[in-house]
């Protein structure tokens, strides 16, 4: 089976060289489309590019808004060549492991399986926390939690973006959701998420993202934790350090936030998108 990977990317500087390199040596290519950065993230997707020719595609697309970005995913599959096709954002950074369990999936696929869902480790804070399991709100069967449909068969039938940003995803020829198909395979092959950390010196320009953002104490990793293998490879000089910890001024505003984030998930089940 051919894997490629789709990435838009606005306003990433602080993880794109991290989540590109850590499938790059695991799918066909790479369509990497910026739609606007004004952080540095086009030049370092550039020098990803030089790094890796033969695998990335960069392109500059322009979106502004919430209805433009699901144009933008459908450009994407419409020059998608492949049988299968993975989701990877500026902000997930994969295990070695894991991106090898979810390719072996895909080529090891048979009959009814279309899609791949995974689990996600979500960061809250600094790269040292991540959120406890009770906030994730995603359903996918009989899971709920830190999910995320994260590959995609070409061939299904109709396949088009659909939806605005914060509640965009596929959809077939009648309009369904791919993961109401119930074609999908779960696949035990988390990945760091970034999400609710800052992801760049401009994230006030990227629409949506300041309801991602959480003043939060997460559940600590041990310290012998085994983190992705593309946070100690050779990277550019310039890039910010993901080894930042929480400052003092987050850690004061989070106590007072997460006890009553935490009351509030378990009185009120909210919905997933943003």
């Amino acid at each position: 089976m051919t894997i490629w990977a789709h990435t838009l990317v606005k306003n990433e500087a602080n993880w794109i060289w991290y989540a590109v390199t850590s499938i790059v040596g695991h799918v066909d290519r790479i369509l990497l489309w910026d739609t606007g950065s004004t952080d540095g993230s086009l030049e370092i997707e550039k020098k990803l590019e030089k790094e890796f020719p033969e695998k990335i595609t960069l392109r500059q697309r322009k979106q502004e808004t919430a209805e433009e970005f699901t144009r933008v995913r459908q450009e994407m599959l419409d020059e998608t060549k492949s049988d299968w096709f993975i989701i990877l954002d500026g902000d997930e950074i994969w295990f070695e492991d894991s991106i090898k369990k979810v390719t072996r999936t895909i080529n090891e696929a048979e009959g009814i399986i279309e899609s791949v869902i995974v689990p996600t480790i979500n960061l809250v804070g600094d790269i040292f926390h991540y959120q406890e399991k009770a906030a994730g709100r995603y359903k996918f069967g009989d899971k709920v939690g830190h999910y995320n449909l994260r590959a995609i068969k070409r061939s299904i039938p109709g396949l088009h973006s659909q939806g605005v940003h914060g509640v965009w995803g596929w959809a077939d020829d009648k309009g369904r959701m791919i993961q109401d198909r119930g074609s999908y395979k779960f696949v035990d092959a988390p990945y760091l998420h970034a999400t609710g950390l800052r992801r760049s010196t401009a994230d006030v320009q990227v629409i949506k993202r300041g309801k991602k953002y959480r003043y939060e104490i997460g559940e600590e990793f041990s310290k012998d934790y085994y983190y992705p293998e593309a946070f100690f490879r050779d990277k550019p000089d310039e890039l910010i350090s993901p080894w930042i910890p929480i400052p003092a001024d987050y850690k004061f505003r989070a106590f007072i936030e997460t006890p009553l984030r935490k009351i509030k998930r378990r009185v009120w089940q909210g919905r997933p998108g943003y």
